[in-house]
Order: C-alpha cells, then structure tokens, then sequence
C-alpha cells in the first residue's frame, strides 16, 4: 500500500489512537509536526541544552494549527479475531471525514492507527484497513503500531531515549532510530547500544489503563530475557508491562496494593501497617472487613486497585509507610528506565500516563532514582500523549522521514 516517494502535495495527515480506554481520532495539518525534526530530519531532536524541548510535538491547542480532534469513550470491540476492524473503521471514518472537511484538507498524506493489543489482537486490523482506508479516504501511506510506540512518539518524537508509561500498569519502551547510532556519541561499546539491565524483552502497549501490555513480548524473536544481551544499535527495547499479577511494577495498580496491604496490616495489628491508609481504606471502601468482597469479584481489579495510589500519594508527607511505598515505586520506575535507554549520549527519558500527575510525591524520588541510575541523561517530560504520536508517526511517514523502528509487532508500514 505504501509509496516509495514522500507525497508533496500532501496537506494533512490523520491518528488514531485506540485503547482500553476509547478511541480517538486527529487530523492535522502535515507539516505542523516537523517541528525540530525539520532541522534534523534524522532525529527529530532538539540541542542538547535547547530551552524549547517540546518543540516538535503538536502545535497548542487552540492555535491555528492545531490538530482537529473526535473521541468516544467506547473502546473498540474485541472479538474473535481480535480488535474487530468493522466497529472501529465504522466509528472512525464518519470521524475523520468530517474533521478532514473542518480542516480543508485538499490530501491525506498518510494514517498512523496505534492501538492497544496491535501484535496479538491486529490480525484483522491489518487485514481490512489498508483497503478500507485507501477506499474511503485515498490515502495510500499506512503506519500501523502498537500503542508503546504511538506514547513513545508522542513523548520523544523520533529522538533516541526511553519512555515509561505508568498508570494502572506500566511499561517502559526504549529506542534506537534508524542510523541515529552512526556518528551520534555511541558509548564505548557500539555493539552495546542498549544499556544492560534487569528488565525482559522489548516493547508493547504501556499498561497505562490500557490493554495490550502483551504486545512486546511477541515481539521477543530478539529479546534476551534478563536483559544481559548486547542489543544492535537499531532497535526497541521493553521492560516489564507485564500485567498487574507477574509486574507492573510501580504502576498505579502496584502502588494501590502495597498501600491497601499495608492498611490491612494496620488493621490486625501487624508490623509495617499504616493507620493513616487504613483510614482512607474505609473512607474510600467503607470497612476494611469488607474490602476482600468488594475486590476480588471485580473483572477490573487492577484498576480499583490502582483508584488508591492517590490516597498513598496524599498520606505520603505525613506517613512514613506512604513514602516508602512511592519510593520502592520510583525504583521500579527507573529500574524499568535503566533496562530500556540506549547507551547513547543524545538518549533522554521521559515519563508519561496518569500516574505521574500524583505529582511530587512520586516525581521527587524518581527523579533522584533516575538521576542515580542513568546520570548524564536527560529526564524531560512528554511532549505529548498517544495521538500525537500517531499523527508525528503519520507526518513522517507522509514525508518519507520516519525512522522509528519497523517491526512486524510493533511498528509496520503497509
């Protein structure tokens, strides 16, 4: 379905951006995401000491520029075949041709659809889209990813680094662009482009309320378990991801449950309990007695359980038990970054998903944890979140500049 030549009559590029959470839809204006990447259409990257770190991402909303939006919280149905692409196109074209007729989109340069479950639930995604699309819409140039990526991109563009994304779960994606490791401050050793450490795999859908944190892991035909394997110097890398029950370690649902153990702990009297979370216990679920009936017949129990990070993240100042909670949080959440940044000068870190709006409490130890465990490298925050990543994976494409990794599990080009 692809071209072969960057499309220069394009105007407008169109996300989508599908997770457990609903679906959205973006159309904009196809060089409003250049940006940085209109300087070094390599990387996308900013100086090194730029005082505009976000300059690639989507103009502010409410500018001209601005990308148009739609979004339903209805997320798309899965069935037998997995992500059922009839439901989604019927509820994103009626979408997207409207926002294209608001934006006076004269051609669609190319689509970037991210969504959750894309390696193990996309088989009929990537069956019918590609003609459904060109049918519809005409558009020929076609990215579709695993929604780690689109949050990758919408948090670094295409500059090498990691992102961690937390909310209920979390998951931490790290990447090489293609031919940013020749020439670009390789660490010494330029067949070991990832940093070695504790996490599995590589990459899938950050389980950040949302539902393919197993999409990496099919795509391990590369992974070293462990993370002792020296990686090539293109590449994604994945820590963790793994569902509330085997990891997500950190995440919102982690934090939820030590901080209800330790109310628990307090209410029989037992070393390492909490009064001040047994109190918010009750106040949220009523008594503690009654808590096991409450949670164990919920199909949504990571996210109930992660519904009480914020209590641990108010009870921290005062609560000692609260604090250390956040900080075992915030060495996970570094751990995970470690295993996943490229051994490169140029790399950064960004953190992104709901989790990290708790603010200090847990941003404060984590960015010592990171300061600790990756000094030199740059901690920035998102530039923006998973549909501007798809509609920046989109922009490039339409321009023949994307350079974000292709694999057949995370990143494909049809």
């Amino acid at each position: 379905m692809a071209d072969t030549v960057p499309d220069a009559e394009a105007t407008h590029v169109l996300g989508i951006d599908s997770g457990g959470s609903g679906v959205r839809v973006g159309v904009a204006r196809a060089n409003a995401y250049g940006g940085s990447a209109a300087q070094n259409p390599l990387t996308g990257s900013p100086p090194p000491m730029s005082s505009t770190p976000l300059r690639w991402s989507s103009p502010p909303r409410g500018s001209s520029s601005a990308p148009l939006t739609w979004s339903s919280s209805t997320p798309a149905v899965v069935g037998a075949r997995g992500i059922d692409a009839d439901d989604l196109l019927a509820r994103v074209l009626p979408a997207a041709r409207e926002l294209l007729r608001e934006a006076g989109a004269r051609r669609l340069g190319a689509v970037c659809v991210g969504a959750a479950g894309m390696a193990t639930l996309g088989d009929d995604l990537r069956a019918r889209l590609p003609d459904a699309l060109a049918d519809s819409l005409g558009v020929r140039r076609l990215a579709l990813a695993a929604d780690a990526v689109t949050a990758y991109a919408g948090a670094l563009g295409q500059r090498p680094g990691a992102v961690v994304a937390a909310g209920t779960g979390l998951i931490a994606l790290g990447a090489v662009p293609e031919g940013v490791g020749e020439g670009l401050g390789v660490a010494s050793d330029p067949d070991d482009a990832f940093r070695r450490g504790g996490g599995p795999g590589t990459g899938g859908a950050p389980s950040t309320d949302r539902a393919s944190s197993t999409d990496a892991a099919s795509a391990a035909d590369g992974t070293a378990p462990g993370g002792g394997t020296r990686w090539a110097a293109t590449g994604w890398r994945r820590a963790d991801g793994w569902g509330h029950l085997l990891g997500d370690c950190g995440g919102g649902a982690w934090i939820g449950r030590a901080g209800l153990e330790a109310a628990m702990r307090a209410y029989d009297g037992r070393d390492g309990g909490s009064k001040p979370l047994l109190a918010r216990l009750e106040a949220v679920f009523g008594p503690a007695t009654g808590l096991p009936g409450k949670l164990y017949p919920r199909p949504d129990r990571p996210a109930v359980l992660a519904s009480f990070a914020p209590e641990v993240g108010r009870c921290a100042a005062e609560d000692p038990v609260a604090e250390a909670i956040l900080r075992t949080a915030a060495r996970h959440v570094a751990e995970a970054a470690e295993a996943v940044c490229p051994r490169l000068e140029s790399s950064e870190v960004a953190l992104t998903g709901g989790l990290f709006r708790m603010g200090a409490p847990l941003l404060t130890p984590v960015r010592e944890e990171l300061a600790a465990r990756l000094p030199g490298v740059r901690v920035t925050e998102a530039a923006g979140d998973p549909l501007d990543g798809a509609l920046c994976v989109a922009a490039a494409l339409a321009a023949d500049e994307l350079r974000l990794p292709r694999d057949p599990a995370l990143l494909s080009v049809v």
